[in-house]
């Protein structure tokens, strides 16, 4: 699934190598967490039963051997959760040469997308708003306050440079299923990279406290393959 449910526990199928990631190392560190909790809660079980109505209790005060093991064990660990998670951090600000580049502004209360590198004959870029759809105009299997006039179109199996900046307040484009969550600043130019695997029609929402409206401009993105992805670039060329 790629658009949010109720009462979900888990994350959304993945479609980009980083949201891939982000899982994984995700599984790792509840693996490790789990099997620390465990052990901690039968030592402290074992410690509650030897010792309850214990008349003659130890007279130890430290232990140098356990106390060497309980600080160089958590050591290991980080080390185990530190090297891939600063692995992925340091890739999701990887950007390879893209093929396409697409230039997100945030606004109260839409988002403007433009595709500056195609251009008309006389000189006119593909520049579009996506407003929310109210739900009185919702078509038949819509889904609330997360469906959008003008889709993003993007290739699948393709090198996207995202730049995102915002024209008033602190905006946040985010998409789940991407692993993406890019702040949007005013006067200032954020970059993020994009891979996405598989086609698909994706959900986010804006993910930064911008006003009261901050709940009704919703994200969609539409994942296509490269030949479709042509002829609607095409098709928003002879309209410009």
């Amino acid at each position: 699934m790629d658009y949010p449910e109720a009462w979900r526990l888990l994350f959304q199928d993945p479609a980009t190598p980083v949201m891939e990631g982000i899982i994984n190392l995700h599984h790792d560190i509840m693996f490790i967490l789990i099997v620390i909790v465990v052990l901690v809660a039968y030592l402290l079980a074992r410690i509650i039963i030897l010792f309850t109505g214990n008349k003659t209790p130890s007279t130890n005060t430290h232990g140098e051997t356990i106390e060497v093991v309980w600080t160089i064990t958590p050591a290991i660990l980080l080390m185990f959760i530190g090297v891939p998670s600063f692995t992925l951090l340091y890739s999701m600000d990887e950007v390879i040469d893209p093929a396409v580049t697409i230039k997100v502004i945030g606004h109260q209360w839409y988002w403007t997308y433009e595709y500056s590198d195609y251009a008309a004959d006389n000189g006119a870029h593909i520049i579009f708003d996506s407003y929310m759809i109210p739900e009185d105009d919702l078509e038949k299997g819509g889904l609330r306050l997360l469906e959008v006039d003008n889709r993003v179109v993007l290739p699948i199996n393709t090198h996207i440079r995202l730049l995102i900046t915002a024209s008033d307040v602190l905006h946040s484009w985010t998409i789940p299923s991407f692993g993406v969550k890019v702040d949007g600043c005013p006067g200032r130019l954020n970059q993020m990279s994009l891979f996405i695997k598989r086609e698909g029609v994706f959900y986010g929402q804006c993910s930064e406290l911008c006003g009261v409206n901050h709940g009704f401009m919703p994200i969609v993105v539409e994942a296509v393959s490269l030949p479709k992805y042509i002829d609607w670039v095409k098709e928003k060329l002879a309209e410009a």
